[in-house]
């Protein structure tokens, strides 16, 4: 299953990140995009083998070896061989449907976080959003199209090659997997891509993406359900070609848990594209002109209670070090100040509680929304110096008070 999505970001995935604090007076790096097994970088995007792809493999190489046991009897043990072959193939093709989101994104200068294989398919984790319907109908739609022109060239395929042989089986079963995965991820209902393309049609004709969002989310929790009472109906009526009489106690339940994990998968991943969604429609309410404390400038010698008098005249919350020419060279931490008894701050030096600035730690007063964020995420600390387009202090922003604001804009329904 595809899940082309948005991810990485304060994803979803269709397919698809609150902002992380780092320990308080612990900067740390960002992390790296991990996900498994890193099998390269094709237009400088890291492809990631999950786990849970291996317990797929095995199941695909189990199920398909005893497809061929009753094809190519013939074959005895090294049948298993063949379907692992397949497996590896089946993948590669999911791998080149993923390929395609990943081109058309990079096109489009969207950047592409990873892409994954895992369990049911594949997911590229696209952190930002299409700019317009047209885009995000056309980043969804060539993936099934490229699965599409793989079942193609695996039909031209057959033409040449006996039937009833090791190749022709092969064949035969990629060009239908692909026909599936094809049609499978044309359903439309968020998170597959066929949900994208209708996202992008209601945007188109509302206006707002958040309506295509709603309307796309919504009809893939009703596939969802679909699929949780559909399929194993669909089997022990016949409805895939299947004799009845046939269905064994163990086909009936290995369909209703098939059944059951794609719902599961299909309508988290429908809940992760709303909340998204609602994350995007709020970003733009993070504005560090906003969120910035009114800060005081002191020089390093001055002690800690004398600051905080200061301060307090001021109405200020925060202290910025400065040198003897007015320039800021460090910012007094929120947490080293509470950890001071109140009796020992006349004794306290500010510049002993202080973290020297660093230029990742000097912030423009316009950052706003994902920018940001972004901003932030590249330079984790507690605490950042917000300075005016001229240069001048506006003041000190808190981790802790972005983290608020955002967690506060999630709780607000859309408009």
């Amino acid at each position: 299953m595809d899940e082309s999505g948005d991810s990485g970001r304060p994803q979803s995935g269709a397919g698809g990140t609150d902002p992380a604090a780092p320990e308080k007076g612990k900067p740390q790096r960002p992390r790296e995009p991990g996900g498994g097994l890193l099998m390269g970088r094709p237009f400088g995007v890291p492809v990631y083998v999950a786990p849970s792809w291996f317990l797929v493999a095995a199941l695909i190489t189990w199920v398909f070896g005893g497809q061929l046991d009753r094809v190519l009897p013939e074959l005895g043990t090294a049948r298993y061989l063949v379907s692992l072959f397949f497996a590896i193939a089946f993948y590669a093709s999911v791998l080149v449907h993923e390929l395609a989101h990943t081109v058309v994104a990079l096109r489009y200068k969207l950047p592409v976080r990873r892409i994954q294989l895992q369990f049911f398919g594949g997911v590229s984790e696209i952190e930002k959003e299409s700019e317009t319907p047209g885009r995000e109908f056309l980043l969804a739609f060539v993936g099934p199209l490229l699965s599409l022109v793989l079942a193609g060239v695996f039909y031209l395929g057959m033409k040449f090659v006996e039937p009833g042989t090791v190749p022709g089986v092969l064949l035969a079963g990629l060009m239908i997997s692909n026909l599936i995965v094809a049609a499978f991820n044309l359903l439309p209902g968020l998170p597959l891509d066929g949900g994208r393309m209708l996202r992008a049609v209601v945007w188109k004709i509302t206006g707002r993406p958040m309506s295509g969002t709603v309307a796309a989310a919504w009809v893939g929790r009703a596939l969802a359900v679909s699929v949780l009472i559909g399929l194993p109906l669909l089997t022990q009526t016949g409805g895939f070609g299947n004799n009845t009489d046939d269905i064994s106690g163990m086909d009936t339940v290995t369909d209703a848990l098939l059944a059951a994990i794609l719902c599961a998968i299909i309508w988290t991943g429908a809940g992760n594209s709303l909340r998204m969604a609602r994350l995007r429609e709020h970003l733009p309410e993070l504005r560090a002109r906003t969120l910035t404390r009114r800060a005081v400038p002191v020089e390093a010698a001055t002690p800690l209670s004398e600051a905080l008098r200061r301060a307090n005249e001021a109405g200020a919350r925060a202290l910025v070090v400065v040198d003897g020419h007015g320039d800021p060279k460090a910012v007094v931490r929120e947490a080293a100040i509470g950890s001071v008894p109140e009796h020992r701050r006349p004794w306290v030096a500010v510049s002993a509680l202080a973290q020297d600035l660093t230029d990742g730690m000097k912030i423009s007063v316009e950052l706003s929304g994902e920018t940001l964020l972004d901003t932030l995420r590249a330079s984790p600390a507690t605490e950042y110096l917000v300075l005016e387009e001229t240069g001048e202090i506006y003041g000190v922003l808190s981790t802790a008070d972005v983290e608020r604001a955002f967690v506060a804009a999630m709780a607000r329904p859309a408009a």
